[in-house]
């Protein structure tokens, strides 16, 4: 993950896995133009999926692409990790 605003956003749909583009947004602290940028980046990566209800847009992960299993150990390991040493995380 090449950008700070993307990985803000990625982490967030990690530990939510599904939510709005205006919860997202809000949880990541990023703009609404930044975060559609990101989500937009993340479905073409095939790590996340979109569903339209009208002008209500839902990003989940996508739970069949590689990638998101590996993303979601890494970022298990790494909290787990984080939790049991939280001195050497900070």
């Amino acid at each position: 993950m090449s950008s700070y605003g993307r990985t803000k956003v990625l982490t967030v749909m990690l530990e939510t896995g599904e939510l709005n583009i205006s919860e997202i947004m809000r949880r990541a602290g990023l703009s609404h133009g930044a975060t559609a940028k990101h989500l937009e980046f993340l479905t073409r990566s095939g790590i996340l999926t979109e569903k339209r209800f009208n002008r209500i847009r839902i990003f989940q992960l996508d739970q069949s692409s590689p990638f998101t299993g590996a993303l979601s150990r890494f970022y298990s390991d790494w909290k787990e990790a984080a939790e049991s040493e939280p001195a050497a995380y900070n």
